[in-house]
């Protein structure tokens, strides 16, 4: 598996995989909620990056720098630790220790993020209620 940045080309196909993996994963929500042009919008001001596996993009995350905040990740092939990989490079990527919020239904990204380190900070609602999730610099140094 190759992670890199991605390619100017491929930033429809990131997005793409943006739009399939929310309206899969996020039930909770109306499929209209979230949309490609959402990403390709954030995308402008986000370094984005993607996992390809066996010639194809099998993952996408995208990593707020200035404040080391990880805006997406979003895996289109699971059981190939996709996530962990784009989360492993987005960290090492990062100025900073990663943070980033999660919806509180997000029952399975939260134990992921878990798993890695992470730790729940805070909480809040804006429309759907969300987590704050950090992770320390010593649970990736």
């Amino acid at each position: 598996m190759e992670v890199r940045r991605v390619r100017p080309e491929e930033l429809p196909i990131a997005g793409a995989i943006y739009q399939k993996v929310l309206r899969e994963t996020f039930t909770w929500l109306p499929a209209w909620r979230h949309n490609a042009q959402d990403f390709l919008r954030d995308a402008r001001e986000e370094e984005v990056y993607v996992a390809v596996l066996e010639r194809r993009i099998a993952g996408v995350a995208a990593l707020y720098r200035r404040d080391s905040f990880l805006h997406s990740l979003y895996v289109d092939f699971r059981g190939h630790s996709v996530g962990k990989a784009l989360l492993d490079h987005v960290a090492a990527s990062a100025p900073n220790p990663l943070s980033l919020k999660c919806q509180t239904a997000n029952i399975r990204a939260r134990a992921f993020y878990t798993r890695e380190g992470f730790a729940e900070v805070a909480q809040g609602d804006d429309g759907v209620p969300w987590v704050r999730m950090e992770r320390p610099s010593t649970a990736w140094t």
